[in-house]
């Protein structure tokens, strides 16, 4: 090879060189000098926190624009993050079904040249006759506004959800005159068990829904679909800490009452169901954690037959509520 070939009259022509012949030419010591403190993140190129930078001083760029989510919120390809796509229900059946429910809505958007069908045809009428607005988008800008969900052409998006504060929930209960009843989630982390829990304590009168703002399901979209429009007639309160809320309500004058498989009375002998009172729910694997039974002034199970260990979280508060609206009744 030329430059390496000690042969009379070899020669090294400019920019042929593949490597030094012999050692390292200095680069293994300029290798071991430092280069200094790593720049902070919004400073490094392709950083996700620059991106982020970015957005909030306006740099928004071709992701500027704002768009649908996932089915819960997911994020979609592009720079924009996860956090910036709203909550949107996806697929025909999901988006008719929440339009039925009265869910809020900001937006539907169609993908172009969608076949339509019932399904199609109703959510378009029905987002005309409630004044939500309709937008037609391509596929791929739909698969893109979607993080590539199934979406079959359709995406409703919804606003996020505005919490009560757990006060509020009982400046409710005085103004309706009866004793208070609240349901207080500990854990559920399946929006659509939220969601029935929600749509249970709307039937059987409870004046409002306590959920902790860490490790709990919120009213995503999901939630609203599952709650069949009920969570737009009660009211949904976040804390910041369950126990601590639970104990406020507790030195307001509420019993406490946890539901658990192991309870130490059933719902045949619940005399606390007429008193004020505040029903927490476990999560749908471990139950009550060990905080929230401490503060509990009796936990309540339910009769059942041997074969069955325990019942869904929607389904045990549904039952209880159901007892708790039935002795209040005839009480």
């Amino acid at each position: 090879m030329a430059g390496n070939s000690q042969r009379r009259g070899a020669m090294r022509k400019p920019g042929t060189k593949k490597g030094p012949v012999v050692g390292s030419g200095g680069q293994a010591r300029r290798g071991l000098r430092g280069k200094g403190p790593t720049p902070p993140a919004e400073n490094r190129t392709g950083h996700a926190a620059r991106r982020a930078a970015s957005r909030d001083s306006g740099g928004a760029g071709k992701g500027g624009k704002q768009g649908a989510g996932g089915t819960t919120g997911r994020g979609g390809r592009g720079s924009r993050g996860p956090a910036a796509l709203p909550e949107t229900v996806v697929g025909r059946n999901p988006v008719v079904e929440a339009l039925r429910a009265g869910v809020p809505a900001t937006a539907l958007y169609v993908a172009s040249g969608l076949a339509s069908d019932e399904r199609v045809s109703e959510a378009i009428a029905a987002v005309a006759e409630r004044g939500i607005a309709l937008l037609e988008v391509s596929r791929p800008e739909l698969d893109r506004l979607t993080g590539n969900a199934v979406h079959q052409g359709l995406a409703l998006t919804v606003p996020p959800y505005q919490y009560a504060h757990p006060e509020d929930l009982l400046a409710r209960a005085a103004d309706s005159g009866r004793a208070a009843l609240i349901v207080a989630v500990d854990g559920v982390t399946d929006p659509r068990n939220l969601g029935a829990i929600v749509r249970s304590a709307a039937a059987f009168g409870a004046h409002g829904v306590v959920v902790p703002e860490r490790r709990s399901a919120g009213m995503t979209a999901s939630a609203w679909r599952t709650s069949a429009g009920t969570a737009a007639r009660i009211r949904v309160a976040r804390c910041t800490n369950l126990v601590r809320t639970l104990k406020d309500y507790a030195a307001k004058g509420l019993m406490i009452a946890g539901l658990d498989a192991d309870g130490t009375v059933d719902t045949d002998d619940f005399e606390l169901a007429t008193s004020p009172l505040v029903i927490v729910v476990g999560s749908e694997g471990r139950g009550l954690s060990r905080l929230t039974r401490t503060v509990c002034d009796v936990t309540v199970s339910i009769p059942m037959v041997r074969a069955v260990e325990s019942l869904n979280a929607s389904v045990a508060t549904g039952v209880v509520l159901a007892e708790v609206a039935r002795r209040r009744r005839v009480g």
